[in-house]
């Protein structure tokens, strides 16, 4: 049996077209990801050659019958555009989260995909940390009494990243993973401009009834920190479980699974899962951002 091989390239080269680059140059060994070559890299940038791969156009990459796949990795507000142009040319996509800056466009796009019988993957690596996996243990079979999920981080560029429901998706998804479908009660958000700083409140329900909240806030200097608090009936969880650090790289998990759904090795009911998971949290973040920017409701 001849080896299937996916010719793959690498679109925009920040820190995680980086390391896209490395790890499809040095696949696990034994792994779906062997079944990943790399053609080229595509950037805005001059490069030339980075270690061994080529720069080639955007043009080149759409056109190349030898190229199967993308994996995008530019700034979230070009993701849909990009994700578009490499659908519409008949190519399998990785994209990083999150996939777009708004849930209709999310929908087209999935629809795109399926249309067109490609795979249209959104690496999900806050799922994969040793941290998280720990985390879901802790938190299975609890009943959630009442929880809060606050980050903290340097300040981002909304022009390029996006409305922070959207560019700080990966913690909606933590919560949507951990405790099942919610619904937005409210959401406000505080911004002081010459400060440089920005504070998002969500305020969810879980299924039960029960309230979430998350806090996403941004300012000079803020160090990346994630800190939780989730009461149970049986107790509250105030910090992360002790977990191992994994051999594995994250980016090297995230690539390992979009092989596997290339090479047909991923159930449909986990496809679905995923769909749903990832759609609903873009139709929430949507809600969040309806919520934030509606004018203030005048009661006389």
């Amino acid at each position: 049996q001849i080896s299937k091989m996916f010719g793959t390239v690498v679109v925009g080269v920040g820190i995680a077209g980086l390391a896209r680059i490395r790890d499809l140059m040095n696949p696990m060994p034994s792994s779906p990801s062997e079944h990943l070559k790399l053609l080229g890299f595509v950037s805005r940038r001059s490069f030339g050659n980075i270690n061994e791969a080529k720069q080639i156009s955007l043009e080149d990459a759409l056109r190349s019958k030898e190229i199967h796949a993308a994996f995008i990795s530019t700034e979230n507000r070009s993701h849909e555009e990009t994700i578009r142009m490499f659908l519409e040319a008949g190519k399998h996509v990785l994209v990083e989260y999150p996939m777009a800056l708004s849930a209709k466009a999310a929908h087209e796009l999935w629809e795109m995909a399926e249309q067109k019988d490609r795979v249209l993957h959104v690496e999900h690596i806050e799922l994969l940390t040793e941290e998280y996996k720990q985390l879901k243990k802790e938190v299975a079979g609890k009943d959630l009494v009442k929880g809060t999920l606050h980050f903290t981080g340097s300040v981002l560029d909304e022009n390029k990243s996006g409305f922070p429901a959207f560019s700080g998706i990966a913690r909606l998804t933590w919560l949507i993973d951990l405790f099942g479908d919610l619904t937005v009660t409210s959401a406000t958000r505080e911004k002081q401009k010459d400060k440089n700083y920005s504070r998002m409140t969500v305020h969810f329900q879980t299924a039960n009834k029960k309230p979430l909240t998350w806090i996403e806030e941004r300012g000079p200097g803020m160090r990346r920190e994630k800190k939780i608090n989730f009461c149970f009936t049986s107790g509250c969880l105030e910090n992360f479980p002790q977990a191992p650090r994994s051999s594995v790289g994250l980016f090297m998990q995230d690539q390992n699974l979009f092989a596997k759904k290339l090479l047909g090795q991923v159930s449909k009911e986990e496809l679905a899962a995923e769909k749903w998971r990832i759609l609903r949290c873009l139709d929430l973040a949507e809600v969040i951002q309806q919520y934030c920017e509606e004018p203030e409701k005048i009661y006389s």
